[in-house]
Parts: structure tokens; C-alpha cells; sequence
């Protein structure tokens, strides 16, 4: 990780706003001047280690906070491939298979699934165009609850480019590289 002084000195500023304490209070706390508040805020310097974690106390952060310059980090949960994804989707016919589609947990399930998500399962089933957009949607729902997408499993994974370029833009704004 690269250290950007004038990003860390941007985000101990904005936090010592927000926390309405002067340059003069927070050296104050921390034992250095308001001098030395300023230089870190202008991004002239950086903090010393020594009292990174005093500042992030008084500033009611992180350190890792304070040093990306507030920018977040994506932790991934897990990692998933477009291959998963359909073999979810496809539980649901292999559900009507074994179960029959006249049980209660297979009709319930589909109930379900239209009802929440507005659509009409069996016949996006039915689709190839559809099912995929079922397996972008379920791809897509994994990695706004933390999941890792590979870009180039996106792209060799979907017949239709629609698809994997929705899966893709919205894999980016993940950040997933």
C-alpha cells in the first residue's frame, strides 16, 4: 500500500472537522503542536508512528482509515465463478425434476422467487436469453454481499455479451480488477 500524504492529511482534516475540535486541540491530545497538525493536513508531512494510534482514537477511526485517506477497503468474502451461479440457477429446474412441480417446496420456492424478485421464474427458465440474465443477476446480487468475480471468468462465461458486460461494469464498481 502507497502512503499519499496529501489523501491522509485530506482525511485527518475532514475527521477533525466532523469531530469540531481545533488544530490547537487535537496537538493538544496527541502532545505535538498545532503546527504539526497543520503540516500533516496540508500533506506536507505525515504522522509519526508512534502516535498513529492515539490519533486514530481521538478521531474515532482507524489507522488503516486515516493511511488510505478514508478510501475503503473491499475485503471479499468469498470467491464465486459464473459457473456457480448457473448451477444455482439450475437448482431450481432440477428442484421441479426431483420433486415434482407439483410439490409444495417447488411451487413455494417459485412463488417465492416471483414474488420478490417480480418476475416469472419458469418461463426465464424456459429462455436461454432470460436464464442468463438470471445468472448476471444472482453474480451480481453475490458481489454487493461481498463475493469476488473474475473478470475474465465474466467474459468467457456468458453467451450473450449484455450479460457480461452488465456483470462486468457492475464487477468494477466493486472493485474487482
Amino acid at each position: 500500500m502507497t502512503v499519499d500524504p496529501i489523501k491522509v492529511g485530506g482525511q485527518i482534516l475532514s475527521l477533525r472537522k466532523i469531530k469540531g475540535i481545533t488544530q490547537n486541540e487535537l496537538g493538544e491530545r496527541l502532545g505535538v503542536s498545532f503546527q504539526a497538525v497543520s503540516k500533516w493536513e496540508r500533506g506536507e508531512t505525515l504522522p509519526d508512528t508512534a502516535i498513529l494510534s492515539d490519533l486514530a482514537d481521538v478521531l474515532e477511526t482507524t489507522v488503516d482509515n486515516i493511511l488510505r485517506g478514508g478510501e475503503s477497503i473491499m475485503s471479499f468474502k468469498r470467491k464465486i465463478t459464473i459457473d456457480q451461479m448457473r448451477e444455482g440457477i439450475e437448482c431450481f429446474e432440477k428442484m421441479g425434476e426431483l420433486l415434482g412441480k407439483d410439490s409444495t417446496f417447488y411451487v413455494g420456492t417459485i412463488e417465492g422467487v416471483n414474488q420478490k424478485m417480480n418476475i416469472d421464474l419458469e418461463e426465464a427458465l424456459g429462455s436461454p436469453y432470460l436464464k442468463e440474465c438470471l445468472i448476471a443477476e444472482a453474480a451480481i446480487q453475490c458481489m454487493h454481499n461481498g463475493a469476488y468475480l473474475d473478470l475474465s471468468d465474466i467474459k468467457k462465461s456468458f453467451t450473450y455479451p449484455r450479460w457480461a458486460d452488465i456483470v462486468t461494469e457492475r464487477a468494477l464498481k466493486h472493485d474487482i480488477k
